[in-house]
C-alpha cells in the first residue's frame, strides 16, 4: 500500500524485509520539532519525576566546629535540605555515632566520606516539617520520635538563626556602627538644640 497517508499525514511506504515482516518508512521529512509528541515528552518527564519524588541526593558533606553538615537536594532541582551530625572531636568517633550510622545505611566506608556525595536518600516530604529521611539514616540520634522531632525543629531554627547571623554579620556590623553614630547625633542635638 505505497503512498498511504499516515495518521500524521506523512506519506508511508510498507516493504517486505527479508524475515518476511511487513515494515513502514514514513517520509524522512521530519522536523527537529515534530520528532517526539508533546503528549509523549509530557507523559516521561511527568513518570520520571514520579519515580524519583521520595529521594533526596547528597551533594555536599562539610565540616564546621562541632558538626558536620551533609547537605542533600532532590534529584530534581529544589530547596536544599541539611542534616547536621555531630563531628568527631578528639580523635574519637564515640560522638559521632548518628553520622557513622548514616554513612553505614548509605554504605559508605568512613574512610571514604568522599563516595557520599551523589547517594540517593529515601525520604519523605512533609508540608509542615519539610523533608525527613528514611529512620534507617537518622536512627542513631536517641530519644523518643517526638522529642526528637521536637529537639530537631529547635536546633534547626537555632542553627538557621546562627547561620543567618554569621553570613550576614558585616552587614550587621556596619548597621550597628552607623545607627550608633546617628543615635549619638541625636542625642546631642537634642541635649544642646
Amino acid at each position: 500500500m505505497p503512498d498511504d497517508p499516515a495518521e500524521d499525514g506523512r506519506a508511508a511506504e510498507s516493504s517486505i524485509d527479508a524475515n518476511g515482516e511487513v515494515t513502514e518508512s514514513v517520509d524522512d521529512s521530519l522536523d527537529a520539532t515534530d520528532a517526539v509528541d508533546d503528549e509523549v515528552q509530557r507523559r516521561l518527564r511527568e513518570a520520571y519525576l514520579n519515580d524519583e519524588e521520595s529521594v533526596l541526593v547528597v551533594t555536599a558533606v562539610r565540616s564546621t566546629d562541632r558538626r558536620v553538615v551533609v547537605e542533600l537536594r532532590p534529584p530534581h532541582g529544589g530547596a536544599t535540605h541539611v542534616e547536621r551530625f555531630s563531628a568527631p572531636r578528639n580523635g574519637s568517633l564515640a560522638e559521632s555515632e548518628a553520622f557513622l550510622s548514616f554513612l553505614d545505611a548509605a554504605g559508605v566506608s568512613p574512610l571514604d566520606v568522599d563516595e557520599v556525595v551523589g547517594t540517593r536518600v529515601p525520604a519523605t516530604y512533609d508540608p509542615d516539617g519539610g523533608w525527613r529521611l528514611d529512620e534507617a539514616y537518622v536512627g542513631g540520634r536517641g530519644g523518643t520520635e517526638s522529642d526528637a522531632a521536637e529537639a530537631g525543629r529547635l536546633s534547626e531554627r537555632w542553627n538557621r538563626a546562627a547561620e543567618w547571623l554569621w553570613t550576614y554579620r558585616y552587614w550587621l556590623v556596619a548597621v550597628l556602627l552607623v545607627g550608633g553614630e546617628l543615635l549619638f547625633v541625636a542625642v546631642i542635638v537634642l541635649l544642646f538644640a
